[in-house]
């Protein structure tokens, strides 16, 4: 990834709050921080009590199941996108339960195709708009309607909603917190992988009772670290320098791509490229691509079976990188 700023760099050298032990739930500036970003960013009132911490959002999307089937025990089935990040089945086997994936239409979820029992077994439908492979945005009032009437809970992930070009950024909590989570991360919105912080806000029941057992698990994002991802999270200067970047080198891609017959439009988020080529796998064009350009590229099929004649391209590297690419790819 990029850089992050300099100045959440700076803060997390003072290393407020190194000495004790964090607030599992966040601390209250680092919980304010977050919900005044999501006051600003999507017009959504949220008090700092609405929010919680996590250790990086995939240990959340990872350990989730668990801690909902202990509170529905009757309930044993975790819904996900047919294609779509690993984590989400995973957090079924994880928890010794079942995963069952969910059909797509012009990637947004087939709610009609879902099994009338696998409704009634399930926990939870996770949802991911901007989509981590394919860049879909998703219809989030029509899931939230649905997660509401058939009482499943619907968790919305949406680390990428930063980078949304379609439309403008949306989040699940626009439509009501009742029956849903939405999930964030500074992991994407600001080049801080390796912080590993986010937060979970949405139905407040639902929130009380993770804030409460996920204590015990000993999840807490370190204090430093809470305290630059709250400055972090009160600049949003830095994000817009982010999306250009972004913008540019999926443009440049995506044009280069093209005059190798490669399909890889622009996405409607996210910063990947969801790519395909007529007589062509995922793996036999992640080849290809690696060979002429130097490009190495992660094949659908690791996103499901239906990514199988797909590969996923991220504009991550520098620009000098991805234009030698691009400048390998045109004369090929």
């Amino acid at each position: 990834m990029d850089p992050p700023a300099a100045f959440v760099i700076e803060e997390l050298a003072r290393g407020v709050g190194a000495r004790g032990y964090p607030p599992s739930a966040g601390t209250l500036d680092y919980r304010d921080a977050a919900a005044h970003w999501m006051n600003r960013r999507f017009a959504v009132a949220l008090a700092p009590d609405d929010l919680a911490a996590c250790v990086g959002t995939k240990e959340f999307v990872g350990s989730l199941a668990g801690y909902l089937h202990l509170r529905q025990p009757e309930r044993d089935t975790v819904l996900y996108p047919a294609v779509s990040y690993p984590t989400y089945a995973m957090g079924a086997t994880l928890a010794g339960l079942r995963s069952v994936s969910v059909a797509l239409v012009n990637g947004q979820l087939d709610l009609g195709s879902i099994d009338p029992t696998d409704i009634s077994r399930a926990l939870v439908l996770w949802a991911n708009s901007p989509s981590n492979p394919t860049g879909a945005l998703d219809d989030l009032e029509g899931l939230a309607t649905w997660g509401r009437r058939h009482g499943v809970l619907v968790v919305s992930d949406e680390c990428y909603a930063e980078y949304t070009w379609a439309t403008r950024p949306r989040t699940i909590l626009e439509h009501g917190a009742d029956g849903v989570l939405a999930l964030h991360s500074i992991s994407k919105r600001s080049n801080l992988a390796g912080f590993r912080a986010g937060f979970y806000a949405g139905d407040s029941e639902i929130v009380a009772y993770l804030r409460s057992v996920r204590q015990h698990a000993g999840f807490m994002v370190p204090g430093p670290v809470q305290a630059a991802a709250a400055s972090a999270f009160a600049d949003d200067a830095h994000v817009e320098l982010q999306r250009e970047r972004y913008r540019r080198r999926l443009e440049l891609l995506s044009g280069a791509l093209k005059r190798l017959d490669v399909d890889a439009p622009f996405p409607d988020g996210a910063f990947y490229l969801w790519c395909s080529k007529d007589g062509m796998d995922g793996w036999g064009l992640a080849t290809m691509l690696a060979e002429r350009s130097g490009l190495v590229v992660s094949p659908g099929e690791l996103y499901g079976e239906a990514g199988t004649d797909f590969v996923r391209i991220a504009v991550v590297q520098p620009d000098e990188r991805l234009e030698l690419a691009a400048s390998r790819l045109e004369a090929s």
